[in-house]
């Protein structure tokens, strides 16, 4: 099923409205479906490349508005966010999750599990969802789910228009690998400007 689906997102993208098509894949995505938009994005900016702004924002606009939705779905539609939590095997991690808010260091990790959700292949929707069912802050949400998948969509948007077919070829071979790798060191640096901050306020 998932290579059917796969499949329809490419021919989606050589679609004369492959742009509507585009923005609904990533609004879905961030909810419910199983492809990242990132299938459409490399394959339209490569047949478009003076397009590759507004494909990036499309797909970061879209896909921050469908997190939202997978947020309220997790804050209001418990029965379903917990069925998509299933689906996905973290049903059994989302009330630990909910008790590392408690403290301050729970939140700020919780701040870069978001961000590695939206930036890396980690599964977004799940994390959308789980933020609204354990109560996250909507507005903080919002933001790091802006720069995380803007920053996402940027990098591959940009590549695409850059190195066209050779970066298609990386994608398929080490993208994943790659974008986990970039994705954890942003988190790391995060962590680190964080802790010099806290230490330079206490003296």
């Amino acid at each position: 099923m998932l290579n059917t689906l796969y499949k329809k997102c490419l021919n989606l993208a050589s679609h004369k409205s492959s742009k509507y098509y585009l923005a609904v894949v990533s609004f879905i995505e961030s909810s419910f479906f199983p492809i990242p938009p990132d299938v459409m994005v490399i394959p339209m900016v490569i047949s478009k490349k003076n397009d590759f702004i507004k494909i990036f924002f499309i797909a970061t606009i879209f896909s921050v508005l469908g997190g939202v939705l997978g947020y309220f779905i997790g804050a209001f539609f418990f029965d379903i966010g917990m069925q998509i939590m299933n689906f996905y095997n973290y049903e059994n991690k989302l009330f630990d999750l909910k008790n590392s808010l408690i403290n301050t260091e729970g939140f700020y990790a919780w701040l870069g599990i978001l961000f590695l959700a939206g930036f890396t292949p980690l599964p977004y929707k799940v994390f959308t969802i789980a933020s609204g069912l354990i109560g996250f802050n909507i507005l903080i949400f919002i933001f790091i789910s802006l720069v995380s998948r803007g920053l996402r969509f940027f990098i591959v948007s940009y590549l695409s228009y850059k190195f066209g077919d050779r970066f298609t070829e990386f994608m398929n071979s080490h993208g994943s690998k790659w974008f986990t790798i970039i994705g954890i060191l942003i988190v790391i640096v995060g962590a680190v400007i964080y802790s010099f901050i806290k230490l330079y306020a206490k003296l």
